[in-house]
């Protein structure tokens, strides 16, 4: 059994406020939910509107099944229009 967790720093540069920074988190979120069989939690930095901290979990027999269901959710989230990715790291339990 392998664990996975891709921690990812984003900015969000169109967010003005809380609610426009959990806006644009919960549609990324969503889109990460539904398409990948994935847990995600904002881990750090609630309080501050332009700056986000998610953590992506997933869970498989396989290390490569995992590393790649991870790398592909960090690509939906570097392609998103919404938010700019800082730092994207990898780590293996």
């Amino acid at each position: 059994m392998t664990v996975g967790v891709l921690s990812i720093r984003l900015i969000i540069p169109g967010s003005h406020s809380l609610k426009d920074k959990r806006r644009a988190l919960r549609s990324i979120k969503d889109r990460l939910r539904t398409g990948f069989n994935v847990s995600i939690a904002e881990v750090d930095c609630q309080d501050v509107w332009q700056t986000a901290v998610l953590a992506v979990a997933a869970v498989g027999a396989d290390h490569d099944v995992v590393d790649g269901m991870l790398g592909k959710a960090g690509d939906l989230v570097r392609h998103s229009r919404q938010v700019e990715v800082v730092r994207c790291e990898k780590e293996f339990l």
